[in-house]
């Protein structure tokens, strides 16, 4: 199981708007780059404006970053699309046998490294900005031409 590809669809958009300045970056526009419906982008889009890292002007098209990709964590963006809650990254089997031992105690046993893991995952995604994946982005196109 993967986690929502939301998350991933995400960065995609918010690395087209930064790329895009100039242009206008419409739903269908970003859609077909994504690979996917229009809607789908208007949805994400929709979070990552709630959650303050875009700005939408109603009836205008297009979106643009409410601030400089430098200032936008992949954590943050993970985040404004909700991909998991806190401590919620890997799923417990719910009503483990409590005349067992091992279902007895097994919750308590791997909860704190689950949560460990999830906590070091986001560090890391504090760590990179939408700067970092727009650099990159444009290294690998460099390196193409």
């Amino acid at each position: 199981m993967n986690i929502s590809s939301r998350f991933a669809v995400a960065i995609h958009i918010l690395a087209m708007l930064e790329l895009n300045k100039k242009g206008i970056s419409t739903s269908d526009h970003i859609a077909e780059s994504v690979s996917t419906n229009p809607v789908v982008i208007r949805r994400i889009v929709g979070m990552l404006s709630k959650s303050g890292l875009v700005e939408v002007k109603p009836g205008v098209a297009g979106a643009k970053l409410s601030k400089p990709p430098a200032e936008i964590t992949l954590l943050q963006i993970y985040q404004a699309v909700q991909v998991v809650q806190e401590d919620a990254l890997f799923g417990m089997h719910e009503q483990p046998d409590s005349q067992c031992t091992v279902g007895k105690h097994i919750q308590a046993s791997i909860f704190p490294v689950f949560s460990a893991a999830q906590k070091a995952m986001e560090n890391t995604l504090q760590e990179v900005t939408l700067q970092h994946i727009v650099e990159d982005i444009c290294a690998s196109a460099r390196q193409q031409t």
